[in-house]
């Protein structure tokens, strides 16, 4: 990871009608990588190709897919007037590791009688779940970094490769803009999610005709 700072020059440049967009028109800013919906895509895919999560309930999928979600209820924050920069503002504490893991505890222990996996081992995936957010978010092409280590730095951090187009929150995104933008989530998540997700379906479909054929023995 490398500073917001030292990233900016290298930040490709977005359309003029995105450049000309503010918080301060209500409407249109940066926001989640390309859509909200690509964070639970990619964490729910990913955690479909892991074995250990084949017994999971559908319930434990909804929190993953929730949690993936969860840091982007900051954008309030531009409606509350908070700086983007600002620790509590946009891709600030919401996305920070410390939140993933505080979190990710409150959502396991909640979830831990319901599930048949060690309550440390589904916080783990839980914490892991939001914190996907954020690497996702680092990735963009626009916006601000990500504050990965508040409490402890109010540093914003992006990725030194950025291939995902930030995505125009508001009437944007029903523009060049935001068709640029899913064509690079589909590009760059769609395709390795499914992947991750035929890994899991083919690896289940084997153990279940392996056990299939235990069984007839």
């Amino acid at each position: 990871m490398i500073s917001d700072r030292a990233a900016r020059c290298q930040v490709r440049a977005r359309p003029a009608a995105a450049r000309s967009a503010g918080p301060a028109d209500g409407l249109d800013y940066p926001g989640p990588v390309p859509t909200i919906l690509g964070h639970a895509v990619v964490a729910v895919c990913a955690g479909r190709a892991l074995p250990p999560l084949d017994p999971m309930p559908r319930r434990f999928w909804v929190a993953v897919a929730a949690l993936a979600m969860l840091p982007d209820l900051d954008v309030i924050a531009f409606e509350l007037g908070v700086p983007y920069g600002a620790p509590w503002g946009h891709r600030g504490a919401s996305h920070s590791l410390a939140a993933a893991v505080v979190v990710g505890l409150l959502a396991a222990l909640a979830l831990r009688r319901a599930l048949p996996l060690p309550w440390p081992l589904a916080w783990a995936c839980l914490s892991a779940a939001m914190a996907s957010h954020g690497a996702l978010d680092a990735l963009t092409d626009g916006g601000s970094g990500v504050a990965f280590l508040f409490p402890f730095d109010d540093g914003r951090y992006v990725a030194p490769w950025r291939p995902l187009r930030v995505s125009p929150i508001g009437r944007h995104f029903f523009g060049p803009w935001g068709l640029a933008t899913l064509a690079s989530e589909a590009r760059w998540l769609g395709i390795p999610a499914g992947i991750l997700l035929a890994v899991g379906v083919i690896r289940r479909g084997a153990r279940t005709r392996a056990d299939a054929r235990r069984a007839i023995r």
